[in-house]
C-alpha cells in the first residue's frame, strides 16, 4: 500500500497550515473612507516576518504593518486627503509614479494583499484608467485605482542577512508557518512511498506529466502542463 503521497497529504489542511495563535492580530486599512490616527505600540508578531504597529483612532484600534522608521506616538492618515507621506494610506490613483508603497489592495477595500513580507516594497509605475504597480517579483500588475496602499516599505529589511547556521532553526522556522521541512525529493524515496521511488538510479524512469484525471496516488509531477523543458 505504501504511505499517501505529501501532495495528497497537504490536502487534507491541519497539520500544513499556520497557526492562528502566533498572530497578534488582523493586519488591515482602517474600514473608515478617512482616518487619522496615532501609533500606540510596535509589537513583535511571531506569525509574521515583519513588526506590526497598533494603531488608534477615532473607531479605536487596529494593527498596520510597520514600514522602515515608523515610531510610537507618530501620526498616521488614511484615505481621502491623506499626505503622500511614510505611514499614511491613500488611493494608488492619486500617489505619485515611483513612490514606493507596501501592503498593496488587490480590490478596493480588501485590507491589503500585495507586498506584506519584511522588507518588501512595490512601486507606483503608471496612471491612466488603472494604476500599473511592478511588485518585489518584478511582475507588472494592473489594478483599480481606488485600491489602498501604504507609503513606504515593511520594516525588517536585514532578516534575510542573518545565517540560519543549524538545522534545526530552520526545521523550527518552516514548522511554525506550517510548511513541511524538510523536502525529500521522490526519485530518492522507495517504491512504496512514492511514484518516483525505487530503481537503480534517481530518474522517474517514466514521463513526469500525468493527466488531471490521474487517480491520487499517481497525480505527481507536472499535471496536465500546456508545456514542459526548457523554453527556447
Amino acid at each position: 500500500m505504501g504511505k499517501r503521497i505529501m501532495n495528497r497529504r497537504r490536502g487534507r489542511g491541519f497539520r500544513y497550515r499556520a497557526t492562528d495563535h502566533r498572530f497578534k492580530g488582523k493586519v488591515r486599512h482602517p474600514r473608515a473612507k478617512s482616518s487619522s490616527g496615532v501609533v500606540q505600540r510596535l509589537l513583535h508578531d511571531p506569525g509574521r516576518s515583519a513588526p506590526v504597529a497598533q494603531v488608534r483612532d477615532g473607531d479605536g484600534e487596529y494593527m498596520m504593518l510597520a514600514h522602515d522608521g515608523m515610531r510610537v506616538g507618530q501620526p498616521v492618515t488614511a484615505g481621502h486627503g491623506a499626505e503622500v507621506a511614510r505611514g499614511n494610506t491613500v488611493y494608488i490613483g492619486s500617489i505619485p509614479e515611483g513612490t514606493r508603497v507596501y501592503n498593496v489592495e488587490l480590490q478596493p477595500g480588501d485590507g491589503g494583499r500585495l507586498a506584506r513580507a519584511a522588507g518588501q516594497r512595490a512601486i507606483v509605475v503608471s496612471h491612466g484608467k488603472q494604476t500599473t504597480v511592478r511588485l518585489p517579483s518584478r511582475q507588472h500588475k494592473a489594478l483599480d485605482n481606488m485600491c489602498r496602499a501604504t507609503i513606504g516599505a515593511v520594516a525588517g529589511s536585514g532578516r534575510g542577512e542573518k545565517p540560519i547556521v543549524k538545522a534545526g532553526k530552520n526545521f523550527h522556522r518552516n514548522r511554525s508557518r506550517g510548511r513541511i521541512w524538510p523536502r525529500v525529493r521522490g526519485v530518492a524515496m522507495n517504491a512504496v512511498d512514492h511514484p518516483h521511488g525505487s530503481g537503480r538510479k534517481q530518474t522517474i524512469g517514466i514521463p513526469s506529466s500525468v493527466s488531471r484525471h490521474t487517480p491520487p496516488g499517481r497525480k505527481v509531477g507536472h499535471i496536465a502542463p500546456k508545456r514542459t523543458g526548457v523554453r527556447r
